[in-house]
């Protein structure tokens, strides 16, 4: 990181990714443009969980490419400071790490369980239905965070 005056520690990034609802994800193509899109997670532990399709193009990309960046943005806040300065507030934590596919139905059902938890909490009483009629058919991915980095530039 090139503003180590920026730089956040671990408890930051962590605290950040906890409260944002999506984050980006970018996986190889093994071209030179990379495949970027947005994503809900949440994090359980040293773990990011999101889920899909069983299939399609972010699919094979995970199997064949693994490695993976994710990005998650806090506040991000332009601002004019006077008398002739502009700049912008903002927080983030990019972290990088190896994507798996959760096989395991318990494993699959507890992040599912953890991501509803985390998106929409006052809804929960539908979420065992909702499990069961789509565990089958929906993909659950786990990112294992291998390096977090966090960054900020806070309004004083």
């Amino acid at each position: 990181m090139r503003r180590q005056d920026r730089a956040q520690d671990r408890a930051f990034s962590l605290e950040l990714i906890d409260r944002c609802t999506h984050g980006v994800i970018a996986i190889s193509t093994g071209e030179p443009a990379p495949y970027c899109l947005p994503l809900s997670f949440v994090r359980v532990g040293d773990d990011l969980f999101f889920h899909c399709a069983r299939e399609g193009r972010k699919v094979d990309l995970l199997r064949r490419f693994p490695q993976v960046c994710v990005t998650f943005v806090g506040d991000d806040r332009p601002a004019f400071v006077p008398p002739a300065m502009y700049t912008t507030y903002f927080q983030s934590a990019i972290v990088t790490g190896t994507a798996s596919e959760v096989t395991d139905p318990q494993e699959k059902a507890a992040a599912l369980r953890a991501l509803c938890q985390k998106v929409t909490p006052d809804h929960m009483d539908g979420f065992e239905t909702a499990v069961e009629q789509s565990l089958a058919v929906t993909a659950v991915w786990k990112v294992r965070m291998e390096e977090i980095t966090g960054k900020a530039k806070l309004e004083h």
